[in-house]
């Protein structure tokens, strides 16, 4: 008899969690996890600009060593796409997708408002003809962009957010100097 109390008295006791400690618990969590996401948007934003210079910049070379094997001739405009026939001096990928969801590359090639050829990268947010379905970036430089807005890489000419809308169209180059 003496050794069946012993083992009632050391049985454990679980009597479970309060629903307050439940809720305290839940919002320590939340709040932690808040935290986190928060950061880790902001390092997404980062990694994707990161990842935009280096494969824009990548693209100009690949443009450019394409016009010296043209015999200076550069490729023509084309929609939502990189010029045809640079692929071959891209490395692999999947062109034309840009960092940011639902972007794409875009090759640009018009003449500017000053009358001379301009050649530019850009990434578009918005697929042609749906407004409604922009993915423009969490950055302040992107605060005011419409379905013509783009980022972009310039290469050559006075470069701007759109071929058809005036220099001052709400953009943001990648590569000039006063950005």
């Amino acid at each position: 008899m003496r050794g069946r109390k012993n083992r009632e008295r050391f049985r454990p006791s679980f009597r479970g969690f309060t629903l307050l400690e439940l809720l305290v618990v839940m919002a320590i969590i939340s709040t932690i996890a808040s935290f986190v996401f928060g950061r880790i948007s902001g390092v997404l934003e980062k990694a994707r600009m990161s990842r935009a210079s280096v494969e824009l910049t990548e693209i100009s070379k690949a443009t450019y060593q394409y016009v010296i094997d043209a015999g200076g001739a550069w490729p023509a405009d084309v929609d939502r796409a990189i010029p045809p026939g640079v692929e071959a001096y891209l490395g692999p990928g999947n062109w034309p997708d840009a960092p940011w969801p639902g972007t794409v590359y875009d090759w640009d090639a018009f003449v500017g408002s000053d009358g001379k050829q301009v050649y530019q990268i850009s990434i578009r947010f918005c697929p042609i003809g749906h407004p409604e379905l922009c993915t423009f970036p969490d950055e302040d430089w992107a605060e005011d962009f419409d379905y013509y807005s783009s980022a972009y890489h310039c290469i050559q000419g006075k470069c701007r957010s759109h071929p058809s809308m005036p220099d001052t169209h709400p953009g943001h180059c990648l590569n000039c100097p006063s950005s």
